[in-house]
């Protein structure tokens, strides 16, 4: 397994602090505590309302530009909350990159609840993906391993289906091979969230508070992002899911999802899924929560 990247930076209070007192002062006074520290950012609650998202790693800094850039456009009029940028802090001369103030969002990660515990999200989590997934124009973002054509990715999941650390791993295979041959995407390029699992979203009262993480945000293939209808729920909530998105793009009441979305797109979505919960199997042997993430999202992948 990947141990997690090792920051370029090592990012500390004392640092946050200072970038704040350059350039925004009014906020450096606010209590600061390390919150996060991911993959790729760091984040450190300010007062009670804010947070810091600071890149940790220089790979990282494409994706946060994305985020300042098209986020506060992209999450006007949504009805859940998102980090968008309240600050855009700049390179400093002693921090090489952009980082951001943000919103600090109250509420548990649906990590945290099993995919039955989910099923209250999935009428909001239906609504977000309706109206997120708009045409993309044509200067968005791409990724190089999110909106793609599904056989694209083929050799990675071959990897890790190999690697031994995926359950069931010739049944997967054949799975995924039935699944990446499905019809691919003709339509306009769609803005895409990228990353839609528990850990990206936030509950309260077992409802969709908010949906985090945009680090992966980009044009592509609808089918990414549908791919939660597996990685977040179980059957009945995946039920409700598609049948609420249904609901949702066609604006009837009832209408269920086959009516704006084709059968080759959930195809692709199931997909989708099936190489997400591969890649979070063969995640990080220090990130027990998305390799928990995972093996949930390959059972309910196999149970169709």
């Amino acid at each position: 397994m990947a141990l997690m990247p090792a920051a370029d930076l090592e990012i500390d209070a004392p640092l946050v602090r200072r970038l704040l007192a350059e350039q925004a002062p009014d906020l450096a006074g606010l209590p600061l505590r390390l919150a996060a520290n991911g993959w790729d950012n760091a984040v450190f609650r300010l007062g009670e309302d804010l947070a810091v998202r600071l890149p940790r790693r220089e790979a990282a800094v494409p994706l946060l530009r994305h985020e300042q850039r098209w986020l506060p456009e992209l999450a006007a009029g949504l009805a859940v909350a998102t980090p968008t940028p309240l600050r855009c802090g700049a390179p400093s001369s002693f921090f090489p990159w952009p980082w951001s103030v943000v919103p600090w969002i109250e509420g548990t990660t649906a990590a945290r609840a099993t995919p039955g515990q989910r099923r209250g999200a999935a009428g909001g989590l239906a609504e977000f993906v309706a109206a997120f997934h708009r045409p993309a124009p044509p200067e968005a973002p791409r990724n190089p391993v999110r909106g793609v054509p599904l056989p694209t990715r083929d050799p990675q999941v071959r990897r890790r289906l190999a690697g031994g650390l995926v359950p069931h791993a010739a049944e997967v295979g054949r799975l995924w091979t039935e699944l990446s041959a499905a019809p691919p995407w003709t339509g306009e390029p769609r803005w895409l969230h990228g990353d839609l699992h528990p850990a990206n979203l936030v509950l309260r009262d077992g409802r969709l508070a908010a949906v985090i993480d945009f680090g992966d945000l980009a044009a592509g293939d609808p089918a990414t992002d549908l791919a939660a209808a597996w990685l977040v729920f179980d059957e009945a909530g995946r039920c409700d899911f598609r049948d609420r998105l249904g609901s949702a793009q066609t604006g009837v009441p009832g209408i269920g999802a086959a009516a704006a979305i084709d059968a080759a797109t959930w195809i692709r979505a199931r997909g989708w899924a099936l190489n997400m919960a591969t890649a979070m199997l063969d995640a990080s042997e220090d990130n027990p929560v998305i390799r928990k993430i995972g093996e949930e999202a390959l059972e309910q992948v196999l149970a169709g």
